[in-house]
């Protein structure tokens, strides 16, 4: 495949990187992603995506956009209010690249669907607000052998995990977790959240896609990366696989 003209003047800036080049741009343009959650983090994860040129995206958000939203979800407007995130995301982001192949799902992600959903999709990130999906799609993409970018935002507070469970010796998020957390720890109605974390975490998150993609950089697999807004700090910490863990049984 040779990018077209109009590809190339698009993805310029992209193309000149010498990590990432014309055949960089092309598998950019033939990869797929699920992103899973259209809120805070998804919002900032979609955008990046569809400016990256990623050929094939699909999201999932069963919710519909509230006004307390709008602070930090930032593909949303007013004139949005009550409508299907899902939908509005993918209408959105295709204004943004036209290009761009969106498939929305406006359903709550769950054991019955997670497979017909997620299976043509390569690479896996998590914008979700709670642990029983987060567990979800660790323990899928544990099975299928699938890259999953897991992103989570409280406060000032942001995390970033990625799992390579196309490779051996990737640990997994319940590796960090060895029980199921409260949601009181990713409640922003409760705790509250300032809206740039969430374009903080996003944002990484849709480097990290790039990375793993193109297999370029320093891998976060392994890894988990803790950023403080409030004090401006970021930290890079080791996470080891555990030995009782179900990413030991596959």
């Amino acid at each position: 495949m040779l990018l077209t003209k109009k590809q190339i003047k698009r993805y310029s800036r992209q193309i000149i990187l010498k990590k990432i080049g014309p055949i960089g741009q092309k598998k950019l343009i033939n990869s797929s992603v699920l992103v899973v959650g259209a809120g805070g983090l998804g919002s900032p994860i979609l955008m990046y995506l569809a400016g990256l040129g990623v050929g094939n995206i699909g999201v999932v958000d069963h919710d519909k956009v509230d006004l307390s939203n709008l602070h930090r979800q930032i593909l949303f407007e007013v004139n949005d209010l009550k409508k299907e995130k899902s939908k509005i995301a993918s209408i959105k982001i295709g204004k943004i690249n036209p290009d761009v192949k969106v498939n929305y799902f406006q359903k709550k992600l769950t054991k019955k669907n997670i497979n017909k959903i997620a299976n043509n999709f390569n690479i896996l990130i998590d914008g979700s607000d709670n642990f029983k999906t987060k567990f979800l799609l660790n323990d899928y993409s544990i099975k299928n052998k699938k890259i999953l970018i897991s992103g989570a935002i409280n406060k000032f507070d942001g995390q970033v995990f990625t799992f390579n469970f196309k490779k051996k010796g990737s640990p997994c998020l319940r590796c960090f977790f060895q029980t199921t957390p409260s949601d009181d720890l990713l409640n922003c109605e409760a705790d509250g959240v300032i809206g740039p974390i969430a374009g903080i975490i996003g944002s990484i998150q849709a480097n990290e896609f790039v990375k793993e993609t193109l297999k370029i950089g320093k891998s976060l697999c392994g890894y988990i990366l803790i950023v403080n807004a409030f004090n401006l700090e970021f930290r890079k910490i080791k996470l080891n696989k555990r030995k009782k863990c179900i990413c030991n049984r596959n």
